[in-house]
């Protein structure tokens, strides 16, 4: 599967348990896609047990940032195992809050989509989210999508 190339989606989601005032939790993802147009859905990947999806068990909207072939740095820090805290990288990552999801949408991705889970599919060591687009927005960033291929961040052309 190291030679399909895949798009890098920022995934970000709204924890309000966490903490006083909640806590903003991400993750990068390559396994993301669009299913249908009418009604508007996409799948997502999320490892089993992992701290996304045990969040996204509990709360059903997130959201999606199509990241630009300038946002490497960010896919990587957000992919990284050992990382640092959640809290302390969206504090240096630009973004606004969403409408809908609440979940942090990044400055300068291709696109954003805030999503609400309809259906949890287990799948091997991971669950497969079907969600409905709630809405979505293209915030002007020009450019092209950044790609992962064969254990590397690429980029188009």
């Amino acid at each position: 599967m190291a030679r399909l190339a895949a798009g890098v989606v920022l995934v970000t989601a709204f924890d309000p348990e966490e903490g006083a005032r909640g806590a903003y939790v991400g993750m990068t993802a390559t396994a993301f896609l669009s299913v249908s147009l009418d009604p508007p859905l996409v799948l997502l990947s999320v490892r089993t047990g992992s701290r996304m999806d045990e969040l996204l068990a509990r709360r059903e909207l997130w959201a999606a940032n199509l990241l630009a072939e300038n946002q490497r740095q960010t896919a990587g820090r957000f992919a990284m195992k050992g990382r640092l805290s959640d809290e302390l990288l969206f504090r240096e990552l630009p973004h606004t809050r969403g409408d809908v999801a609440e979940a942090p949408l990044v400055h300068g991705a291709l696109a954003h989509l805030e999503c609400r889970t309809e259906q949890r599919v287990p799948a091997g060591d991971h669950t497969l989210l079907v969600a409905r687009v709630l809405t979505t927005g293209v915030p002007g960033a020009d450019g092209s999508p950044l790609t992962y291929f064969q254990g590397r961040y690429r980029t188009l052309g």
